[in-house]
């Protein structure tokens, strides 16, 4: 086989085409290798073997080239000294696995300076291996200037320790590999590590410093492969002879943190596989257009609720999660070996061991660790005591007490989890601790805290499809529990500033931080977030031990959690109805000022930009009105053109008027670009400016529109551009021109023109989102509430108003949400007398349209499966009929 195909070569090379005839023959059987590893890929097969098969047919392709280029091309029979060469494989690539579409890193080793033939050799394979379309990582050095490189520069000794022989001088490659090894021998490690440590850390900040992002990087993310590889240039580095640094894994781990290395390395590499083959290159980031497939063809598939893409994503968090205790275990053993450098001064003192008050704990060089396995077992309350007593000294958590815990989980049993000290420690930790983001997060790392509290257990690593949540549901919660702690401490003022000043007053701070830790444990539930959330809360906070008053409240706050953020982005604050419809809900201000600060944390929580200044005037506006209403006070209209009196009167001058607002709020203004119009009303006005925006290709990510007793109008619009940057920054020219175009069509003098057609966005399109039309009859006098519900898409806003004018209503105000793929429309409509419109077949006919308009596609663009389902757990319940949920304590079960 190996005959014919140099035969070909030969021939091949012969011909006046040179590289390219050479390209074309590897090109078969590279991709009749490649084939066979996908073909292997897909029948189950196990991540590391395909990633071997990958690297099997790059080191079948690369040395039938060498053949016949060193041999044919440019032949040496008798090599000078100088024209000795030889190919090494490094990096990954020498680790001896591959990705379909990774980098060949090559090295072509010389004795010492180039030779013409050398150059020769080097310049026609790249020649070749570029015809094939191959990303190659290449440099030709001689030995002595790799091992200088390799004695200053980290990551090029990083890339050695993995060099693997391939082709070419025996002698030569045997020379280096016992130099290089004699220099890693002598070298102090702790420098090598501790750069792949901070290599580490820098890598994280780029690509999300949280594990639980749900559009993970598979190869550099937080607990993804390049961590694992991590371990492996250490051990490499420390034991320089022992194949993939065998040896040292084998004396640091411990048999089951091998096995978990190899299960976590197994499959994150068959994920990183189907990822390449599914994207059709070298793609890294698990994005939400591909993770459906991926799903589908690592044979994930839905149970109940959940659908296959969540499980499999699920799986992911907890291999990830995995990877991080081993990254744990790892540096501490290396650290007692005094093989990594410490950053803390209390590591630095040799020996440094202080008793802490609990029988059992020690701080062991600067961090909370046990005096032995057994101290749990004796006491196993003190599972929870532990963590209280590493946040009560500022501690970081020994790796020989997290692994004490991990294995100590089969302790946690039903009269643990009611025993009243160890349920004491756990609410201090939660509600008195200093760092309660921190502590939580060891103990939700550990297991600790899913067996400890079942309900969240059961969201650990759980995934929301949709595009508006980053993280996963308890690393939601726990930034949010962050959040919280941050705002009592004063450090979040300015952005905060009546959640600053109202959490001093909340007479029941654990509550409110109980009900933090378990408002999302309902999704996913049969019955709904929200219902199945409160009857979870129920039975947490019996076990817990809390009296029934202090249950009601929590359960409440669970269930009405969403409350206060639909009502501020889905509803017209400014109306009276709406302020006493939720004062009603609410009840009194203890439950308001709580709600007040756990909407605040939520929404915060949920992602990077998702908190802005515009929600938080919406939020703080519906506050101060419902806390007036438990005043005793008569709440009235609230007139928003009166915030904006001189561009009112440039209206009333000249017909109509538009402006940008500047904001001295630095996340809004960093989020979107505000700008409000006003004029006359007059029917379609609000038609005339959405088609406007959306002909300029401005995204209304926000709005609010208000329509005086004197017919004057305005509307307040927040945009961003099509890369969600703020509308105009990037070319401030756009700016201006949609406001001259803003203020013509408001004056009725808009050119009719074909909306826009974005590119099309894969992300979006793997998002089945279903139409929902809400019409509200009751909720305010004189007025009908639409609510619709759907996925976003350039021009929607300007459909709905356009088939809302056609069915003959006037828009009275209109609310402008957006969560991801899915765009939250309010709109305040009456008949053509200004009365509530009638039910009936108008309405009817009215709710078939909206739905035909929110059923449009956009452009769909190219999609790697069907759409999945976008999850719903947070569109607004308001107009929703709530099943009845039972009040009565349900038994104790776990």
């Amino acid at each position: 086989m190996i005959d014919a195909l140099d035969a070909r070569l030969v021939e091949a090379a012969a011909s006046s085409s040179g590289p390219t005839a050479v390209a074309a023959i590897l090109r078969e059987t590279w991709e009749a290798a490649r084939a066979r590893a996908g073909r292997r890929l897909e029948a189950g097969g196990e991540g590391v073997e395909v990633a071997r098969l990958y690297c099997a047919a790059a080191d079948d392709l690369l040395t039938a080239l060498w053949r016949v280029t060193t041999e044919t091309l440019y032949p040496a029979h008798n090599p000078t000294a100088a024209e000795r060469l030889s190919l090494i494989t490094v990096g990954g690539y020498g680790r001896g696995v591959l990705a379909p579409y990774s980098d060949l890193d090559l090295l072509f080793l010389r004795p010492w300076k180039s030779s013409p033939r050398t150059e020769q050799v080097i310049e026609f394979m790249l020649h070749v291996l570029w015809d094939l379309g191959l990303k190659v990582g290449q440099s030709a050095r001689s030995l002595d200037e790799c091992l200088a490189l390799a004695r200053t520069d980290m990551t090029i000794r990083t890339t050695l320790l993995e060099a693997r022989y391939l082709a070419g001088d025996v002698a030569l490659a045997e020379e280096f590999e016992q130099k290089f090894r004699a220099l890693v021998e002598k070298a102090d490690p702790r420098a090598f590590i501790a750069a792949k440590l901070e290599e580490r850390d820098v890598r994280h900040q780029k690509t999300g410093a949280v594990r639980y992002r749900v559009e993970p990087n598979v190869k550099d993310g937080k607990g993804g492969l390049r961590d694992l590889n991590t371990l492996f240039w250490i051990a490499r580095s420390l034991a320089p002879e022992s194949p993939l640094g065998a040896r040292v894994l084998d004396d640091l781990l411990t048999a089951r943190e091998r096995r978990t290395f190899e299960e976590a390395f197994d499959f994150l590499w068959r994920t990183r596989a189907h990822l390449h083959r599914v994207a059709g290159r070298a793609e890294e980031k698990l994005t939400f257009d591909l993770q459906p497939e991926i799903a589908r063809r690592m044979g994930w598939h839905g149970r109940g609720d959940e659908p296959a893409v969540e499980r499999f994503m699920r799986r992911y968090f907890l291999v990830a999660r995995d990877v991080g205790a081993l990254t744990r275990a790892m540096s501490a053993k290396l650290e007692a070996r005094h093989q990594k450098r410490t950053m803390s001064l209390s590591r630095l003192i040799p020996g440094r061991r202080r008793k802490l008050g609990v029988e059992g704990f020690i701080e062991d060089a600067g961090r909370l660790s046990v005096t032995g396995a057994d101290v749990f077992a004796q006491t196993p309350e003190k599972l929870l005591y532990l963590f209280r007593v590493a946040d009560q000294h500022d501690l970081d958590l020994h790796p020989d007490a997290f692994s004490a815990v991990t294995r100590s989980l089969s302790l946690v049993t039903p009269s643990l989890r009611r025993d009243p000290e160890a349920t004491r420690a756990f609410l201090d930790i939660l509600a008195q601790g200093q760092r309660p983001y921190r502590v939580l997060t060891l103990m939700n790392e550990t297991g600790l805290l899913g067996r400890f509290l079942p309900e969240w257990g059961r969201i650990v690593g759980q995934t929301q499809f949709n595009m508006y949540h980053a993280y996963t549901v308890d690393e939601h919660t726990l930034q949010a529990i962050g959040i919280i702690n941050d705002i009592w401490r004063g450090k979040l003022k300015a952005d905060h500033p009546t959640a600053t000043e109202i959490v001093h007053r909340i007479d029941d701070f654990e509550a409110l931080m109980l009900a933090m830790l378990l408002h999302d444990v309902g999704k996913g539930g049969d019955r709904g977030q929200l219902e199945d959330g409160a009857i979870a809360a129920r039975r947490a906070c019996y076990r817990l031990g809390l009296d029934p008053r202090r249950t009601e409240f929590v359960v409440w706050l669970v269930l009405n959690h969403l409350a206060l953020s639909d009502y501020a982005q889905k509803r017209d604050v400014s109306d009276p109805a709406t302020v006493r419809a939720f004062a009603d809900l609410v009840g009194d201000p203890e439950r308001l000022r709580t709600l007040l600060v756990l909407t605040v944390a939520d929404i915060r929580a949920v992602g990077p930009g998702v908190w802005n200044g515009w929600k938080g005037q919406l939020i703080r506006d519906l506050y101060q009105r419902t806390e007036a209403v438990f005043r005793g006070e008569t709440v009235t209209g609230a007139e928003p053109l009166d915030d904006h009196p001189e561009l009112v009167a440039e209206a009333l001058d000249k017909g109509a008027s538009a402006q940008v607002l500047t904001t001295t709020d630095s996340e809004t203004a960093s989020a979107a670009t505000r700008v409000a119009v006003a004029a006359r009303d007059r029917p379609g006005l609000f038609v005339d400016l959405a088609r406007a925006l959306a002909e300029a290709g401005a995204d209304v990510v926000g709005a609010r529109v208000a329509t005086a007793a004197d017919g004057m109008a305005l509307d307040v619009f927040e945009l961003q551009d099509g890369a969600g940057a703020p509308y105009g920054q990037a070319e401030p020219r756009r700016l201006t021109r949609l406001i001259a175009t803003l203020e013509a069509a408001a004056r009725g003098k808009s050119r009719a023109a074909n909306l826009p057609t974005s590119a099309p966005n894969p992300r979006r399109a793997a998002f089945d989102v279903r139409p929902t039309v809400i019409i509200d009859l009751d909720q305010t006098p004189g007025a009908a509430v639409v609510e619709v519900s759907g996925a976003d898409r350039p021009g929607l806003l300007a459909d709905l108003a356009r088939t809302l004018a056609d069915h003959r209503l006037s828009i009275r105000s209109a609310h402008i949400a957006g969560f991801g793929e899915r765009a939250v429309d309010s709109f305040y409509v009456t008949d053509a007398k200004g009365r509530t419109p009638k039910p009936g077949k108008a309405l009817d006919a009215l709710r078939r349209d909206l739905e035909l308009v929110l059923d449009r596609q956009a452009e769909p663009g190219p999609r790697q499966s069907a759409p999945v389902r976008a999850s719903v757990r947070d569109v607004s319940d308001l107009g929703r009929e709530r099943k009845s949920m039972p009040v009565s304590r349900p038994p104790e079960a776990v």
